[in-house]
């Protein structure tokens, strides 16, 4: 321990302490070179005169001394540093250079580092016994791996995981993680078959294609649970494409971790919330919920929580209502949320329960109980884990208790019985998100497919162009060159070879103004639509001309396509973020686009299992469904139009904005097609994953 001291208001005093007062199964050195003896041990003036082996060095000094101390313990044959230290790349390009030396020496030695700028690292493995932080509370035995990238959090975290009787396998605070990362932690975790649960506390994803490969393997074997601050798009870039203005770090974020399979919390409360059920429970087979409750009005409050989550109240069977009346009172309500009234005793909670979690309809329940004076929660507790344990096939249950503050004190630590929440919501929560992972792991492996298209002409075309938008000629012909089906079109110099072009296609039609400035055409009244005849033509022709040059935009050309209708007005999208790569869009079209927000957006690799969750996944999904008698749309049609924009975006990292806007989607049997789209050329982005 370099920079141990015996001032015990300092992180030197207060991680020698933990070392010693948790029974850490190992030898401590305490280094100071003004002092002889810190915690009754031995201090050395250096790392250099500990006479042993050393594994693990912690080191607590201001910042001037870290590259000397670190050389020290390169001399020495340490294996591992943890710096607690800041004043690193936390605090500007001149923290960022030392962090950089100390990291070239550190790699070049071949030893690992942990920090700089963290609180410290723990285990929990008796063998070990290991905190080396300086945290006040020390976390206790149990299955979940956490990393927080936060030390302040950090803190935070063992404090709340201790109040709510949560053992952790190891915490690693991970800090500027300029080394050791959430990636080397999730592949450690992996083969750590004392780690149940891996939770994460992240501000920023280093090397995201890394995660996305790790997580994809963990989460097969082990729930990824993820809180990732910075959710706000105020430092979003300004886009001029309907994608590029809807998509955001956020965004790009929560599409990249579901795509992964990685459960994301909103806060650190439901974190811990998710945390508890996935390290106490089975996986659900579906998202059917049984509530069994002596109370009412928390019944309704868990079926409507449960339902605003997608998940179904289970439908019980005839024979499963038909137990019930066998014990339960004339008064009970046998349906679902099953309500044995205020009277149930804990004999009724575990019968009841039993007999719901017997029944194929059931894939999961919440029991909920309101204590009265008269009955012990603990009990009742008790005989609802009884219960649950009943039945051959095991499915999850929480238990939402109402009770005094008492109660929760009594059941501290005690992993023998069912998740306790204090509320029907968080657990509700908690049951949704088992529901989602379960789903994900129940998926085949799968991998993107390829689509035979030009590549070449999409290279000319895009090579030809340099950077700025694409002509339309040039974007048909992308977008034809990919085999995404587009209207009839014909690009035309005047108002005269519209007529033409007009006669060509058959009427009706829609005449586009074309100009290298004009980006939103309708609002600057470059669009006309259902022109009928040549005079209409001619007319609407004219008339942009007049408007536009009225507002500073001279029309090229015309753009003369087919007026099609009928369908469903969609969007598909690309955008690019320097991180994560090439963003993907899909949604509910037109031109109010940004102002429903009905989008959803996902990430690449994309396999169709993917790309069908991003299709389905709209809040207004049911008008591409059919509704009022209109036929339902092609959604097979749209899933293979989003992968091989996928393909397109991977390719071909010049494009870094892609609408098609509206695409018009139909029934099976019908022609799909895109009505309108822009293209954007731009250097090519590489992404740090």
């Amino acid at each position: 321990m370099v920079g141990a001291s015996r001032n015990q208001r300092s992180i030197g005093y207060a991680i020698v302490h933990n070392l010693l007062a948790n029974g850490f199964t190992g030898a401590v050195f305490p280094v100071n070179p003004q002092a002889r003896v810190v915690h009754s041990l031995k201090c050395y003036p250096s790392i250099c005169d500990v006479p042993d082996p050393i594994d693990l060095a912690v080191i607590v000094v201001p910042k001037q001394f870290v590259e000397a101390v670190v050389e020290d313990c390169i001399a020495t044959g340490v294996r591992g540093l943890v710096i607690i230290s800041a004043g690193f790349a936390e605090t500007g390009e001149v923290g960022a250079a030392v962090e950089r030396r100390i990291l070239d020496r550190v790699r070049s030695a071949g030893i690992r580092m942990v920090g700089p700028n963290c609180m410290g690292v723990s285990n929990t493995d008796p063998a070990i016994s290991l905190d080396a932080t300086f945290a006040p509370v020390t976390a206790r035995r149990g299955s979940v791996g956490f990393v927080s990238q936060s030390g302040a959090l950090g803190i935070a975290i063992l404090n709340e995981a201790a109040a709510l009787g949560i053992g952790l396998t190891q915490f690693v605070s991970v800090g500027n993680k300029a080394d050791v990362s959430g990636n080397d932690l999730l592949e450690m975790w992996h083969h750590d078959d004392d780690t149940r649960v891996i939770c994460m506390y992240l501000e920023s994803f280093g090397n995201p294609r890394r995660f996305t490969e790790i997580a994809k393997l963990v989460g097969r074997k082990k729930p990824v649970i993820v809180v990732k601050s910075g959710r706000t798009d105020a430092g979003a870039r300004a886009a001029s494409s309907h994608t590029g203005a809807l998509a955001g770090l956020d965004v790009t974020v929560s599409a990249f971790l579901a795509q992964c399979g990685v459960l994301r919390a909103n806060t650190m409360a439901e974190l811990f919330d998710v945390a508890r059920a996935l390290d106490r429970c089975p996986l659900p087979d579906g998202p059917r919920v049984a509530i069994v409750t002596n109370a009412g009005g928390p019944g309704i409050m868990a079926t409507d929580a449960c339902v605003n989550l997608d998940l179904e109240l289970a439908e019980l069977s005839d024979a499963t209502r038909d137990e019930l009346s066998r014990f339960l009172p004339a008064e009970a309500s046998l349906g679902n949320p099953v309500d044995m009234i205020a009277s149930a005793s804990p004999e009724s909670y575990r019968r009841s329960l039993e007999v719901v979690l017997a029944d194929p309809g059931v894939d999961m329940a919440i029991v909920v109980n309101v204590t009265p004076l008269l009955e012990d929660p603990s009990e009742v507790l008790a005989a609802a884990t009884e219960g649950a344990a009943a039945t051959d096939d095991q499915k999850p249950v929480l238990a939402v208790m109402m009770a005094s503050e008492d109660f929760y004190s009594s059941i501290l630590g005690r992993d023998d019985l069912l998740p306790v929440y204090r509320f029907p919501e968080p657990a509700a929560v908690a049951l949704s998100k088992l529901e989602r992972y379960a789903s994900w792991r129940r998926r085949p492996h799968e991998v993107p497919p390829i689509f035979e298209v030009d590549e070449v002409r999409v290279d000319e075309i895009l090579l030809a162009r340099g950077e700025g938008y694409l002509p339309p000629r040039q974007t048909f012909e992308l977008l034809d060159a990919y085999g995404i089906p587009c209207v009839a079109w014909r690009r035309v110099d005047t108002a005269a070879a519209a007529v033409e072009a007009a006669e060509e296609l058959g009427y009706p039609v829609v005449l586009k103004a074309i100009a290298s400035d004009l980006i939103h055409k309708s609002d600057a009244g470059g669009v006309a639509i259902d022109l009928r005849s040549s005079a209409e033509v001619t007319r609407a022709a004219e008339s942009m001309i007049r408007s536009l040059e009225a507002v500073g935009h001279a029309p090229e050309a015309f753009l003369l396509q087919r007026y099609e209708k009928g369908g469903q007005e969609v969007i598909f999208g690309i955008s690019t973020d320097l991180r994560f790569g090439p963003l993907l869009m899909f949604g509910l079209g037109g031109k109010y686009v940004e102002v429903f927000r009905d989008v959803k957006f996902a990430v690449t690799p994309l396999t169709k299992s993917e790309a069908r969750d991003v299709i389905g996944g709209l809040r207004g999904h049911a008008l591409l469904e059919g509704v009022r008698g209109d036929e339902a749309v092609d959604g097979e049609a749209l899933v293979e139009i989003l992968l091989r924009l996928a393909q397109l975006s991977v390719r071909h990292p010049r494009i870094t904005e892609l609408d098609i806007n509206p695409f018009l989607a139909r029934p099976r049997g019908t022609s799909s097609l895109a009505l309108d789209a822009r293209v954007l050329v731009g250097a090519p982005v590489r992404s740090g994953r």
